[in-house]
């Protein structure tokens, strides 16, 4: 075989094995895709010396009203000057597996916010108790 027909194999093999593994992803997806609406939604809070995670439960998110979340807590917390929301952390959940839950109530005051964020947990969220 010439080194032409060599690059051209080569070349159908990627492309076949990269056919295969996009036709494998909406499927590998799927399950993620079509889960509900998250029950808490979480929030990056960034002030002068710290970042904290906080989060907001599904009623307390429509609570603040219509439109982005991030926008709409920012409002919230500018109109009122302060807000009492969840905190959370990273801890061992039932069966030892980690997730995202609430460590206790933090008061956030407008003046100490530099900026809101939204967040992405990379482990399941536990909405709080109570």
């Amino acid at each position: 075989m010439t080194t032409l027909m060599l690059r051209q194999a080569n070349r159908r093999r990627v492309l076949a094995s990269l056919a295969a593994g996009a036709a494998v992803i909406p499927f590998a997806l799927g399950p993620a895709l079509a889960q509900p609406a998250a029950a808490v939604t979480l929030f990056n809070v960034v002030g002068p010396r710290d970042t904290i995670v906080v989060g907001l439960t599904a009623a307390e998110t429509a609570a603040l009203g219509s439109g982005n979340p991030v926008e709409a807590l920012a409002r919230k917390i500018a109109a009122e000057g302060q807000m009492t929301v969840w905190q959370y952390g990273v801890r061992r959940g039932d069966g030892g597996a980690l997730v995202m839950a609430p460590t206790g109530k933090v008061a956030l005051m407008a003046a100490g916010i530099v900026r809101i964020e939204p967040y992405r947990a990379a482990h399941p969220v536990v909405a709080p108790q109570g």
